[in-house]
């Protein structure tokens, strides 16, 4: 796996944080975990202070009730430290003042009290916030046993920013905060008012987030640029206030019944990734109409991506993957603890850092879409590919990307060397496990985890039936569609008696397949005889260019604007010579110029048995015996010879196309005029080498071909012989593959289990790719077999639409039938005994639309309970499930159901 990854240029990032701030046991495990790398804390830190952002959510820190943290939060993960909090409003009702004293020996986990009756509300960071968020939509609604149609609030309500001054007081040694309606809006302040200063004096305020102990180190605020909280110092920061609606805070109701989370959230429908039948959401959902869809993303990860200048490709990808299961859990959570800065061929976690920063961005609660500036710059620094603003294969780009991540969340540090056993006759089962140990030993992150699976590929010796059998990793199946396994080719087919027109046919073969394989094709195809044979030659410039006389030969060696011909012969005396006729006529300048007339070739090359041609008259006779079915009908021909006579009796014909031409040869006179009138007028026979040209005299014999090569004649036409065949139909030599440029064609259908049967199935290795057999010690075109034995969490599915050539590049518009709610693949797996359910569901597609370079690239994703979306770069719009099968479908994306 990491193997294979590309070659990164690594940029060093320095490990020490200017917030290298000790929390003294009291932060956090994530704080604790990830400030070695500096990330977190300064990230957390810079909440406080910071601004620079407008996307800023997950750099700020929250104020939010306890009691909805605490309920999504599992595990005791979370070590937060407990203050005292006394409140009171200052001189007047103007200002609210906090003094923080912290309790000692009050580290503990998030679980509260028991006993305690008063306030308790938390302060979290941004990222966590927006993961328990998550999790209230994917876990809340199920336990409301609400029904499945969206009902959203509005977040603008559900959060409000409080502007506070923080100051430190040396006398009890404790935080001051002060919130004054000065610096806040009214309805923000009054909000405040209701939070803080309720009529319960009892207060209990819970920091997960291991900021606030920064500014009680030495009694001094410990802030950036050399600004210390010396007294009487005060800093003006924001803070974001959560879960507190308007019915909650009524200063003269009991805290302890306003703050029941049941009546701070009303109850809705949104199911997140299909992770539960029934969710909440926590902002509306705005219908700011925009072309045929809405902008609106209040719903969590309902934001779109803006495109940069042709980063569809981009965009298209990166929204399935925000939205695969557990992925989005685990980049919401504490995942700078995995990155892994010392892997060669990773990026020494800057480009999971910044994937994981996009897609904190992407489920924030905004109406507004993201821009991805930031994560396209650190993918070119690593993937110059993707550099620039070209259009991109959007598979490739997840290929690298998944590659990347995995390299960075590595969880191996150093890979050991393992060698290879051969199975030795072991079960599968045992060699299987085996070799995912072994995977494991050097790739163990959370790519490998949700996106790997595992093959059994086995070869087989044609010679000595040696078997290998070998168990390799997946991240996705690339699945070939199945017109794309066969290769439809035309070729000319021309008997040699006589009997019939050049009849051009259609057939399909194996697109790996080999030349006898084409021959077998075209024998049933043009209904081939006991007795005959057929020649393959390919024609260039109207003369033989090559014979395809090796059948093992592959015929991707045949391209698609070659013109092959296919003889009939006779399989007698297949080892003889033969004639081979080519057309030539006089082809003279136009009246304007003076250049002189010259002789041209024309038309499709005729071949004949030398065997029983003898003189030049055989040579004749046996010609125009090939050019009789290409004689025109008598109405069409030329009026200058009366004696033309088309009859059904082939013997007649025959005699009416000599009689004008060689009737007086037979005389065997080489002297007579006649002779020579026709011979001018009609056809003439010529051998040809580099320095002459040598008529053949009708009573001469042929000339003996040198070293049992074919007899090359030329034959020149006349202007009445031309006009009296179809030249049109001798000259028509289509090419074994015309690309349709115009034409559409009927849409194919197939299904997914074709393409994934098409994908398993036996085939020959090709002769580039020669397997060394253990066994004979010989390179061999071994059988090859593959089976899927371990499947992933996470199913991606490739559809390989595209296809690349030296001349042609090719997109297939096959409309795949996938399924939606059940894709199966219990009879695909070797695997038998597992545990994991071999049953999956559609959650996300990346479509394509259009041809190659000038395509469109967007996603369908479900947020659940069926819910499609339509990710179209900035814009998100509803789509009826009814629509996302389409034959722009490009790469499926599958989670595994029990």
């Amino acid at each position: 796996m990491g193997e294979d990854f590309f070659a990164f240029h690594n940029s060093n990032t320095d490990d020490s944080s200017i917030f290298d701030l000790d929390y003294d046991n009291t932060r956090s495990s994530a704080a604790a975990s990830s400030s070695a790398s500096g990330f977190f804390s300064s990230t957390l830190y810079r909440g406080w202070f910071s601004n620079e952002d407008e996307d800023n959510d997950i750099d700020g820190l929250y104020l939010v009730p306890y009691r909805w943290w605490s309920e999504v939060e599992t595990g005791g993960e979370q070590v937060g430290v407990l203050y005292n909090v006394i409140s009171n409003f200052g001189d007047d009702d103007a200002e609210i003042v906090l003094d923080f004293r912290k309790e000692e020996g009050s580290e503990r986990s998030e679980d509260t009290e028991e006993g305690f009756y008063g306030r308790e509300y938390a302060i979290i960071s941004g990222r966590m916030w927006l993961q328990a968020l998550k999790r209230h939509n994917d876990s809340k609604g199920v336990m409301k046993g609400v029904s499945g149609s969206f009902i959203a609030e509005d977040y603008s309500q559900d959060v409000f920013p409080i502007q506070i001054r923080l100051s430190v007081s040396r006398e009890t040694k404790s935080l001051v905060v002060k919130i004054s309606s000065k610096d806040n809006l009214v309805s923000s302040y009054r909000r405040a008012c209701n939070i803080f200063v309720p009529k319960s004096k009892l207060l209990h305020i819970w920091d997960f987030s291991g900021q606030t102990t920064q500014f009680l180190i030495d009694d001094k605020i410990n802030l950036p640029n050399d600004t210390l909280g010396e007294k009487g110092k005060e800093i003006t920061l924001e803070l974001q206030a959560y879960g507190f609606s308007d019915s909650m805070t009524d200063r003269n109701e009991n805290f302890d019944e306003t703050v029941e989370m049941e009546t701070s959230f009303e109850s809705g429908s949104v199911k997140m990734n299909g992770c539960s039948d029934h969710v909440r959401s926590y902002s509306s959902l705005r219908n700011s109409q925009s072309g045929s869809g809405f902008r609106g993303a209040g719903y969590l990860g309902l934001r779109g991506l803006q495109n940069l200048g042709n980063t569809c490709f981009m965009n298209s990808a990166i929204q399935c993957l925000a939205h695969t299961p557990k992925l989005v859990d685990y980049f919401l959570g504490d995942y700078g603890r995995e990155i892994n800065h010392e892997n060669l061929l990773g990026t020494k976690g800057e480009l999971a850092l910044a994937f994981g920063d996009l897609l904190s961005k992407l489920w924030t609660p905004r109406d507004t879409p993201v821009a991805p500036a930031i994560f396209k710059r650190k993918l070119a620094d690593f993937a110059p590919q993707f550099s620039g603003y070209n259009q991109h294969d959007s598979q490739e780009f997840l290929s690298f990307l998944l590659d990347g991540l995995h390299e960075d969340l590595n969880r191996v540090k150093s890979k050991p060397y393992i060698a290879i056993k051969d199975a030795e006759g072991r079960p599968d089962e045992e060699v299987a496990e085996e070799y995912w140990r072994n995977h494991l030993a050097r790739n163990d992150s959370i790519i490998v985890d949700l996106c790997q699976g595992q093959y059994q590929s086995t070869l087989v010796c044609p010679a000595c039936n040696k078997k290998s059998v070998t168990f390799d990793p997946f991240m996705y199946l690339s699945l070939p569609l199945p017109s794309t396994t066969m290769r439809t080719m035309t070729l000319t087919v021309l008997s040699t008696d006589g009997m019939n027109l050049p009849t051009p046919i259609t057939v399909t073969v194996p697109k790996c397949g080999r030349q006898k394989d084409l021959i077998e094709a075209l024998s049933i195809a043009c209904s081939l005889r006991n007795d005959e044979m057929l020649m393959v030659v390919e024609i260039y410039k109207n003369r033989f260019f090559r014979c395809l006389t090796e059948p093992s030969d592959s015929v991707a060696l045949i391209r698609d604007e070659d013109k092959l011909v296919a003889y009939r012969l006779p399989k007698d005396n297949r080892n003889s010579p033969m004639v081979v006729f080519m057309h030539e006529r006089v082809e003279r300048p136009c009246e304007f110029e003076r250049a002189i007339p010259n002789l041209k070739l024309f038309g499709i090359p005729f071949v004949a048995r030398l065997e029983n041609l003898h003189t030049g008259f055989d040579l004749h006779k046996q010609y125009l015996k090939l050019l009789s079915p290409l004689l025109m009908p008598a109405d069409d021909a030329f009026n200058g010879y009366d004696d033309v006579g088309i009859s059904t009796n082939e013997d007649s014909t025959m005699e009416d196309v000599l009689g004008p031409t060689i009737s007086d040869n037979n005389s065997g006179s080489d002297t007579g005029t006649e002779d020579d009138q026709c011979s001018s007028s009609d056809f003439q026979f010529y051998l040809k080498d580099e320095l002459r040209s040598t008529e053949i005299k009708m009573n001469e014999p042929l000339p003996a071909p040198k070293y049992r090569e074919n007899l090359e004649v030329y034959v020149t036409w006349s202007e009445s012989m031309i006009e009296k065949y179809d030249t049109c139909l001798l000259s028509s030599l289509p090419e074994v593959l015309k690309p349709q440029l115009y034409a559409r064609r009927p849409q194919e259908s197939v299904s997914l289990y074709k393409c994934l049967e098409a994908f398993l199935k036996e085939e020959p290795l090709g002769p580039e790719d020669m397997w060394d057999c253990p066994s004979c010690k010989k390179p061999r075109q071994a059988r090859k077999k593959l089976d899927l034995w371990r499947l992933p969490e996470i199913l991606v599915v490739h559809l390989k639409r595209f296809s690349y050539s030296r001349y042609i590049r090719n997109k297939l518009e096959t409309y795949v039938d996938f399924p939606i709610d059940d894709f199966d693949l219990s009879i695909y797996s070797c695997q038998k005994d597992s545990q994991f359910s071999n049953h999956y569901v559609l959650y996300a597609i990346s479509n394509h639309h259009g041809g190659m370079g000038c395509g469109h690239y967007d996603a369908f994703i479900d947020l659940g309970y069926r819910k499609w979306y339509e990710f179209d770069d900035s814009r998100v719009s509803p789509v009826s499930e009814d629509d996302i099968k389409t034959s722009a479908a490009y790469v499926l994306y599958y989670r595994r159901v029990a």
